[in-house]
């Protein structure tokens, strides 16, 4: 493989909410954990199942299926929570992206990355980095850094400070 090739290729942390499949870029994710006990705390949004101890540092955990509208979660034996690192304003937060199963490792390159669907004006795309297509089957490669808003994150860090 030469090297312009080996730059085009990026690797991304698959995985399912219902019977869909979306990815992170792999840099954002620190580790996959099994869900176990979340923490709820009183008064968070619904999106936000609650904390969880992560080595000392309480960690939020984001119910991603509530996020993107699709109801809630149900535990099961592949119900994992995803650690992210996400920048928000010059600081880096740990968050958990609770999701029904992780599929796999994959490497793309930037042939096989589809740029967003417009579907309008009224609908917010803006998270999706780009459809990837592995297989023959479509992914939605979301942009980590634009899933949740600013105002959204805020609120997230002060209900676990709580």
């Amino acid at each position: 493989m030469e090297t312009n090739e080996l730059l085009e290729m990026s690797q991304f942390l698959a995985f399912k909410l219902e019977s869909e499949v979306f990815a992170f870029d792999i840099s954002k994710v620190r580790e996959v954990l099994e869900f176990d006990t979340v923490t709820k705390v009183p008064q968070t949004p619904d999106m936000m199942k609650g904390v969880i101890n992560l080595r000392g540092s309480v960690v939020p955990v984001i119910d991603l299926r509530i996020k993107f509208g699709m109801g809630e979660t149900e535990k099961t034996v592949n119900t994992v929570i995803i650690i992210i690192e996400i920048d928000l304003d010059d600081t880096s937060t740990m968050i958990g992206a609770l999701v029904d199963s992780v599929k796999e490792v994959m490497d793309l390159d930037s042939d096989h990355i589809e740029p967003p669907p417009k579907i309008g004006t009224k609908l917010n795309t803006d998270f999706i980095r780009g459809m990837g297509k592995q297989d023959g089957q479509f992914l939605i490669i979301l942009d980590i850094e634009k899933v949740f808003s600013s105002k959204e994150l805020e609120m997230v860090q002060q209900a676990a400070a709580s």
